[in-house]
């Protein structure tokens, strides 16, 4: 790791929050992106990560179902439309999906595109580059996958498969042409060399977009007794992320309410400037009007 990078790691607060925000104004401007997503496979998960309400292997009580149908995939991306979001997300649980399901996934998508006209996500597993193609040739611009932690740090968090099946599926995704989403949870116990790592790499894959998501514990999860991240380190990671991947779009995701709780904006001068809005999978976030109001504060905040 270089020793320039680590040196981030003993800079005064203050110090990092401006070199942060000097450099995303320099590298990424002043637009804040805005995006929506949908729950449209719940839970019944296979896989074992630590963190997540989904996986089977948890009990946590949340509504399970299978995919939502298309009509339902068509309102939802109306209404993220309707509350000014750049971006609609469809998102499954599991780490793969049937060829039916992929079927009707794609079927939407062409639909969305056509009839509403909002630029399309979507966050399905592990796909091939063939399947990658064809959610590209039906309207997919942006296709998300996360890392979640550091290499070092992953076989601590999941088990059930491995850091590189998740770099291979990022890489077949700019291989195809398609942008790519990939981030991480920051808050499972990992270092702060950890999260430079992450970044580093996302950093090498060229990633497009990246979600910072910080740790909620969820009752019934492995992960269910830590400690909240501090709202101070959680904007530290912001500032570093922001230095490292320049002009990326880094958005702060889940956790921020919990959090960063009436420092929201602190983030933005931190080097964010993109969110998610609406919701989240399986924890419920602000009303659209209040993340509405914190958009225009970050936007004054900015012109200062």
């Amino acid at each position: 790791m270089e020793k320039d990078i680590l040196r981030l790691l003993e800079l005064p607060f203050p110090e990092l929050i401006s070199l942060a925000n000097s450099t995303r104004n320099e590298h990424a401007g002043k637009h804040i992106d805005l995006c929506s997503i949908m729950n449209a496979k719940s839970g019944m998960c296979a896989q074992d990560c630590k963190f997540c309400a989904q996986s089977a292997r948890h009990s946590t009580g949340i509504n399970t179902y299978s995919l939502k149908k298309r009509e339902e995939m068509l309102e939802l991306a109306q209404k993220a439309k309707a509350i000014g979001a750049d971006r609609f997300d469809i998102v499954t649980s599991g780490n793969s999906l049937s060829a039916d399901e992929f079927a009707l996934i794609c079927e939407a998508i062409r639909e969305i595109k056509h009839k509403i006209g909002i630029k399309l996500c979507a966050s399905l597993g592990k796909l091939s580059e063939k399947q990658l193609s064809q959610l590209k040739e039906s309207g997919l611009t942006r296709y998300h996958h996360n890392l979640e932690t550091s290499r070092r740090y992953f076989p601590q968090i999941v088990s059930t498969h491995s850091f590189d099946d998740r770099v291979e599926t990022i890489k077949a995704v700019k291989k195809v042409g398609l942008e790519a989403c990939s981030g991480g949870i920051i808050g499972m116990g990992e270092s702060m060399e950890d999260r430079i790592s992450l970044a580093l790499t996302l950093e090498e894959l060229g990633v497009d977009s990246v979600p910072i998501n910080i740790l909620v514990p969820i009752k019934g999860t492995p992960l269910g007794e830590r400690p909240l991240l501090s709202c101070t380190e959680a904007i530290r990671t912001v500032a570093i992320f922001r230095i490292i991947l320049k002009e990326k779009t880094i958005k702060v995701a889940a956790g921020r309410e919990s959090v960063l709780k009436d420092f929201q904006a602190m983030a933005f001068m931190a080097g964010a400037n993109g969110m998610l809005i609406g919701g989240y999978l399986t924890i419920k976030g602000r009303s659209v009007d209040e993340d509405w109001k914190l958009v225009e504060e970050v936007k004054k905040l900015w012109q200062d």
